[in-house]
């Protein structure tokens, strides 16, 4: 047996405890603890055959885990295509978020990809949507999941070559401070690098483990060159944490828990950083109410986009502006 098999089989003798000694599922946005009916004594990951003891281990102990050139090139480059179209609004897609940097706003306006930081809520455009559904991709996301999918947010993103003002960086951040949805740990994305990824383009920064403590206070740093709309990052935490760069090939897949404190760097080169990602969750997972909680500012300044947006003031909820964008990609739509 290997270290790490041998790890594994004592983690498991450790937490497969009796269930009275397992707290119920919360319904707070800042509690991260979870439970689930599905059989399986690693708290992270289900036991479908898939992934290795080794992998379920780092995962436990890390909150992410990268797999190699799973999405093929082919698949890619025709997400590259019609990224490429709809920049040049040759492709009209409903309900989707075209964002750009601060930087380029502030400069003159280029009608192509140049002008694009983001593209974010692409589930009505069929080829993009395709990646979310990429059989390879859900047979991963399915041992975080669990069976039952959700597809719950989509986004390509262009990181810029930074303009001087530092603001192609993404600050630190967790994930589940977006989502008003619960448990946590039924949360996973997939990240997948669309072109070689590295420190100099600014790749994934990661946190390793920080996926096993709670929702932490987020809102906009404070940085000299401003900080582009909805990048809120983490108040308060510890710089001297250890950190991991990602650094990805075209192809490769990262998936990440939604509590893993993550951002990415500044662009250093002279071309754009593209990666194409979703966020998936289990179909029984459930919405909570934020208010009182460190999620209300997002959830005031979500509320306030989609009123402008739709000319729908105060008639969209949190809960709305997700339940809308959610797509069932396998198995039985339950509760979200």
């Amino acid at each position: 047996m290997s270290r790490a098999a041998e790890r594994l089989r004592l983690l498991i003798n450790h937490l497969d405890r009796p269930s009275s000694n397992i707290a119920a599922a919360p319904t707070s946005a800042q509690t991260s603890t979870s439970t689930s009916t599905h059989p399986h004594t690693l708290r992270y990951t289900f036991d479908n055959g898939l992934l290795t003891p080794e992998q379920r281990l780092f995962y436990e102990e890390n909150g992410f885990i990268l797999i190699k050139n799973l999405v093929s090139e082919e698949d890619i480059d025709k997400f590259r295509n019609e990224f490429e179209q709809i920049c040049r609004q040759e492709v009209k897609v409903p309900g989707l978020v075209v964002m750009r940097d601060l930087a380029i706003l502030k400069s003159e306006f280029v009608p192509d990809q140049k002008a694009v930081s983001k593209l974010q809520d692409f589930q009505e455009d069929p080829e993009l949507f395709r990646y979310c559904a990429l059989p390879q991709i859900l047979n991963y996301v399915e041992c975080f999941t669990g069976p039952n999918i959700m597809a719950m947010h989509t986004m390509l993103i262009n990181k810029p070559p930074d303009a001087g003002k530092k603001t192609s960086r993404h600050p630190m951040h967790q994930d589940l401070h977006y989502f008003p949805f619960r448990p946590a740990d039924k949360i996973v994305c997939a990240w997948t690098a669309m072109e070689k990824v590295n420190r100099q383009n600014g790749c994934l920064v990661v946190l390793p483990g920080t996926h096993t403590g709670t929702l932490q206070e987020h809102d906009y740093p404070e940085w000299e060159g401003g900080v582009n709309k909805m990048y809120h990052g983490v108040r308060d935490y510890d710089p001297q944490h250890p950190r991991v760069h990602l650094e990805m090939e075209k192809g490769d897949t990262v998936f990440f828990h939604p509590l893993l404190i993550h951002g990415s760097g500044m662009n250093q080169t002279q071309g754009f950083r593209k990666a194409i990602s979703c966020h998936y969750a289990g179909a029984d997972c459930y919405y909570i109410d934020v208010k009182g909680t460190t999620q209300e500012n997002i959830e005031k300044e979500v509320q306030e986009i989609a009123a402008r947006k739709y000319a729908l003031a105060n008639e969209i909820t949190f809960k709305d502006t997700w339940a809308f964008r959610g797509r069932l990609v396998q198995g039985e739509r339950i509760s979200l």
